[in-house]
């Protein structure tokens, strides 16, 4: 997955330096897309209660939240949620083992985490139509193996490895959704003073109309579709795309953003201009319509607490909340 380093000399709030880390999700999204087609549905494996083995371990979820569960405990062991733009699906999860960073004050603390939306949508109306053609496939295998009725379409028994896949996607799709929070933060540093009067008398769609560039949507989608019509084919031994060979609907890809990723990015990003004056005095704020901030890589993060994402580190590094943990949209 496309990885940032926050402790750079550059600006990681710059619009070209996110902009780039969105274009390398795209790729990331689309080639875990097309792993995740060559298999069938499985829709047992997101049906809570559908895995004995669990409920006798205690865990009342489905396999794919067990799943996300024991992947992100490790994760959280490892620091991966302090980084501000990883957040989890699982709530409750363990402080890390690793002393914390000394990550520059990027984004305005706030609790922002919609990731219960992403594994919903992705649930029901990605994954259906994203393995279709696979699940069409393993119905015909099973009809001339003499297996008809319910038990022919959908499952071919790969929970592991589906599971494997889909939590790469979804972690994926998280971190290209909660980005938003970055492109928000760029553009209010640039020129607090047009946001703040529509934050402190809450206007959403005066924020949502000046983070909107529709020609950057329209351009975005163009690339999709190109990226997902090449990606999305194997290559014959002439080392020309074939015709014949597609791995991957480039229609539901395209759907992914235009229905999803896209609506619900602009929802958080919304959401966190909406908070980005919380906990300032009007001085404060005050001060930031007329004298701007600083480039995020020369603010201090070394003194008292640090806030990177909404999570408190304090000077002896212990943690005080989780980055978006709790789970609130």
């Amino acid at each position: 997955m496309a990885q940032a380093n926050y402790l750079t000399t550059q600006d990681p709030l710059s619009l070209d330096r996110i902009r780039n880390m969105l274009i390398r999700l795209e790729d990331t999204i689309i080639f875990a897309l097309i792993e995740r087609a060559q298999f069938a549905h499985n829709p047992k494996i997101y049906a809570r209660g559908a895995f004995p083995q669990l409920k006798e371990a205690g865990f009342d979820g489905s396999w794919l939240e067990w799943f996300l569960k024991e992947t992100e405990t490790f994760h959280a062991q490892a620091r991966r949620y302090t980084s501000p733009d990883e957040y989890p699906f699982t709530t409750s999860l363990p402080q890390p083992l690793l002393a914390p960073l000394a990550m520059p004050r990027l984004l305005h603390p706030n609790t922002i985490n919609v990731n219960p939306s992403i594994l919903s949508f992705y649930v029901y109306s990605i994954v259906p139509a994203i393995t279709r053609q696979a699940s069409i496939q393993l119905s015909a295998t099973k009809r001339a193996c003499g297996i008809t009725g319910p038990d022919e379409f959908d499952d071919d028994g790969n929970y592991g490895s589906v599971a494997t896949i889909d939590v790469q996607i979804l972690q994926a799709i998280s971190k290209r959704v909660h980005y938003g929070k970055f492109v928000s933060e760029s553009k209010f540093r640039s020129h607090p003073a047009d946001f703040i009067p529509h934050i402190l008398n809450p206007n959403p769609a005066a924020l949502d109309a000046l983070i909107t560039k529709p020609a950057v949507e329209k351009a975005l989608l163009e690339r999709l579709v190109k990226k997902a019509k090449l990606y999305g084919r194997d290559i014959g031994p002439d080392g020309e795309p074939r015709e014949d060979g597609w791995k991957i609907d480039v229609q539901t890809v395209k759907d992914l953003y235009e229905k999803y990723i896209i609506p619900l990015t602009k929802e958080v990003e919304v959401d966190y201009l909406l908070r980005r004056l919380d906990g300032l005095s009007d001085e404060e704020v005050e001060a930031l319509a007329t004298k701007g901030m600083p480039p995020a890589h020369c603010n201090s993060h070394a003194n008292g607490h640090q806030h990177t994402n909404g999570v408190n580190k304090s000077a002896n590094g212990v943690t005080t909340n989780g980055n978006g943990v709790n789970g609130h949209n």
